[in-house]
C-alpha cells in the first residue's frame, strides 16, 4: 500500500486550533473538513470540503498568488432586516473578514481575489428561508467589496458536499438527498442556536467600502 505524503501544517490557517486532516486516495489530495462557524486558508495544493444544508460558503482565491480558502456560516435569527450594519450580518461580515484576512497574510492581494458561493438550501424546516437569506447576503457583501463571484449554486431543498482544489480553483458540489440530510440538519440546528446567543463587538470587523 501506498504511503500517503505528509502536511505540512503551516502552510494551512486553521480557525481554531487544529483540524482533523485525512488522505483523498480518491482526488490523490491531503484534503481538510470544516463545520459550521469554521474556516480553513491554505497556499499548498490541499482540498477543502464541506457540507452545506442552510449554511453557505464562501471560496476565495487569488489566481496569482495560488492561495485559497473556504468558510462555512449562517446568520443569527432575526427579526429585522438583514442590512450591513444589523447583528446578523455583523456575523455575516466576520466570518467572510476573518477569511481575507488570512488569506492576505498569505500573499494574496484584495484586488485580485475571486469568489465562488455555495450552499443556502431550504432544509430546516419550522424556521424562515435562512437559507436565502445567508446567500442573499454572501452575494451582497461580495458586491459591497468588488469580489467578483466566478460560480454560484445555492438554494434548493437539499444539502450539499462542496470540494475546493486550492492549487487550481475547481469546486466540486454533490448534492445530497434527503435521506441523508438529517445529520445536517441536526448539526445546523445546534449552530443557529450557538449562534443566537453571540454578538459579534463592532470593534471585531471593518467593512470595507468606498
Amino acid at each position: 500500500m501506498a504511503r500517503a505524503p505528509t502536511f505540512d501544517m503551516e502552510s494551512g490557517v486553521p480557525s481554531n486550533g487544529g483540524r482533523e486532516l485525512y488522505y483523498d486516495s480518491y482526488f490523490g489530495l491531503h484534503a481538510v473538513k470544516i463545520g459550521p462557524g469554521e474556516l480553513y486558508a491554505s497556499r499548498r495544493n490541499i482540498l477543502i470540503v464541506t457540507v452545506l444544508g442552510s449554511c453557505v460558503s464562501a471560496c476565495l482565491r487569488d489566481p496569482a498568488a495560488r492561495v485559497g480558502g473556504m468558510n462555512h456560516f449562517m446568520l443569527p435569527e432575526h427579526s429585522g432586516n438583514n442590512t450591513l450594519l444589523s447583528e446578523p450580518a455583523r456575523y455575516g461580515a466576520h466570518a467572510m473578514e476573518m477569511l481575507i484576512n488570512n488569506l492576505l497574510s498569505m500573499g494574496a492581494r484584495r484586488d485580485r481575489l475571486e469568489a465562488k458561493v455555495f450552499g443556502a438550501g431550504r432544509v430546516l424546516t419550522g424556521m424562515s428561508d435562512v437559507g436565502a437569506r445567508n446567500a442573499q447576503f454572501a452575494l451582497d457583501y461580495l458586491e459591497r467589496e468588488r469580489i467578483p463571484v466566478k460560480a454560484r449554486d445555492v438554494g434548493g431543498e437539499n444539502a450539499r458536499k462542496v470540494y475546493l482544489f486550492v492549487e487550481t480553483g475547481r469546486v466540486l458540489v454533490k448534492e445530497i438527498n434527503k435521506l441523508r440530510n438529517d445529520t445536517v440538519i441536526s448539526r445546523e440546528r445546534a449552530y443557529a442556536s450557538e449562534i443566537g446567543n453571540k454578538r459579534i463587538s463592532g470593534g471585531d470587523i471593518e467593512l470595507f467600502a468606498e
